[in-house]
């Protein structure tokens, strides 16, 4: 090898290992990118139902806090209102100096809760409070303090205020009516900043909490999508292994969900172009293989052929019976091809018995044999007629060629409860056991045949061929010296997923 030529076929393998290695760069992007979207799609998800939760349960939490409070005012409404009944009942008149005994007592006895004041009003100014220390705002010089002190009727509400360590103002104001006018009020108001700090710590941890499970939510988001997404990289795998003369290797279908039915039907892919490698493959070798021998004698005769008139009528002759055995040949070899594809079948409904009269016929113009029927069914079945037919004449053939006039070959149809089957059957030289498989093999003869046949010796594999076809079968029965059995072994109906029906 030259050096021009040396560096030429380095550069070619130096391309090829770049070119591999951008598809497999290729190859692992695209999965790391579906991982990152899977990644990414999950935290903005997750990370708005964060965001519109949070706020939802501070709203939820608040308005609970209120709903307490407010309950907590009722009950302590209701309290004064039973005190009140109880001290006024005492007596037959209830004065301005009876009410503000009771508020004295009243506000004496109730100690309120945190954050909550008692004030009491008389004659539209403030009296007494519980606690005494108060709020600016419930100072009794303010606004809010001088509206409750000319309070007429039952008032319940909530003021906000500016001061953040107060909080809003939760109250329940009701008026002490005597002799039909309003002298006093009570006023229970509760400042919310307490409850609302202690819930806002509570929404502080709820929210610490979802964002920790969010971080693990990712976490596992991850390593789940990895795990979701190694079938892809097996297949991706796979498939940079496979190449023209490697198609072997499958994908490990490992559960029954998307991924395995992705797998299933990437290695039922990877099945068919094997198939069609092979079955090119295998007319190449053919073709090539059995098509020599005539080219060659075609060639040998017409350079020998000289400038006699009969020896080049002769030499006519041959090379014509030549090509016309490769034409043969060539046809035989296509059909084989046809047959693995699916829809080679061209479907219809045929009559047994019809069927079985037919090849009998065709039979007996055959040969000078001793020709007989068997059986003969009666009843359908759904098949390619004419392969039917030439896999019949295909097996009767065979069995003219090695038996002799005064042997007998017989024709017989019988329908089962799931197939029918259709023989010949002869009383020839048989068949040995070691040549039963290899017969029906590309170009093989029986080794015990008695001369060679002038056919193209894929007789029995197109049998087998449309067989398998009508997904059935072809059997086997011989005895060296008694004749031998072809039976066709078919189904009443082929699989309908894979032919086509006329």
């Amino acid at each position: 090898m030259t050096v021009g030529a040396q560096e030429s076929v380095n550069k070619g393998d130096f391309l090829a290992k770049k070119t591999k290695e951008k598809r497999t760069l290729r190859e692992r992007g695209f999965l790391w990118e579906t991982r990152n979207r899977i990644f990414a799609w999950y935290g903005i998800l997750m990370t708005g139902f964060i965001g519109i939760s949070v706020p939802i349960i501070a709203e939820l939490v608040f308005n609970g806090v209120d709903r307490r409070v407010k309950g907590e005012l009722v009950e302590e409404l209701e309290t004064f209102k039973s005190f009140v009944a109880q001290r006024s009942s005492d007596s037959d008149t209830f004065t301005e100096g009876d009410l503000k005994k009771i508020f004295q007592e009243f506000l004496y006895r109730q100690i309120p809760e945190d954050d909550t004041f008692l004030i009491t009003f008389l004659n539209g100014r403030f009296y007494r409070s519980s606690p005494r220390g108060r709020p600016e705002l419930l100072h009794e010089e303010s606004e809010l303090m001088r509206r409750w002190a000319k309070l007429t009727k039952k008032e319940q509400g909530e003021e906000k205020t500016p001061d953040p360590e107060l909080g809003n103002i939760l109250y329940l104001a009701t008026p002490v009516i005597i002799d039909g006018r309003a002298r006093g009020a009570l006023v229970i108001a509760h400042t919310t900043a307490g409850e609302r700090q202690e819930a806002m710590g509570v929404i502080i941890i709820v929210a610490y909490v979802l964002l920790v499970g969010l971080l693990l939510a990712l976490i596992l988001v991850w390593a789940a999508s990895g795990k979701i997404l190694a079938p892809l990289r097996s297949l991706a795998s796979t498939a940079r292994s496979i190449s023209e003369s490697n198609l072997n290797k499958r994908i490990p279908v490992q559960s029954s969900g998307e991924m395995g039915e992705l797998a299933t039907t990437f290695n039922k892919m990877l099945d068919r172009l094997q198939a069609a490698l092979t079955t090119q493959k295998t007319f190449i070798n053919d073709a090539s293989h059995e098509l020599r021998t005539p080219i060659a004698i075609v060639r040998g005769h017409l350079e020998l052929m000289g400038d006699d008139p009969q020896e080049q009528q002769e030499t006519i002759e041959l090379v014509i019976d030549e090509l016309d055995r490769m034409n043969r040949m060539v046809d035989d070899l296509i059909l084989l091809a046809k047959s693995e594809r699916p829809n080679c079948l061209q479907l219809e409904t045929i009559d047994i018995s019809l069927l079985t009269q037919e090849l009998c016929t065709k039979a007996a113009a055959l040969a000078d044999r001793n020709w007989q029927l068997d059986a003969q069914a009666t009843g359908f079945i759904v098949g390619d007629r004419q392969r039917l037919t030439q896999a019949m004449m295909n097996l009767t053939e065979n069995a003219v060629q090695y038996t002799t006039e005064t042997d007998t070959i017989a024709i017989g149809t019988a329908i089962a409860p799931n197939c029918v089957r259709l023989w010949v059957r002869d009383t020839g030289v048989g068949i040995a056991e070691r040549d039963r498989e290899r017969i029906f093999e590309h170009f093989a003869r029986a080794s015990n045949s008695r001369r060679r046949s002038d056919g193209s010796g894929l007789g029995l594999s197109i049998v087998r061929a449309i067989a398998q076809a009508h997904g059935g079968r072809v059997e086997l029965v011989s005895r060296v010296g008694i004749g031998s059995t072809f039976t066709l072994v078919l189904p009443l109906e082929p699989p309908q997923e894979k032919f086509g029906r006329k």
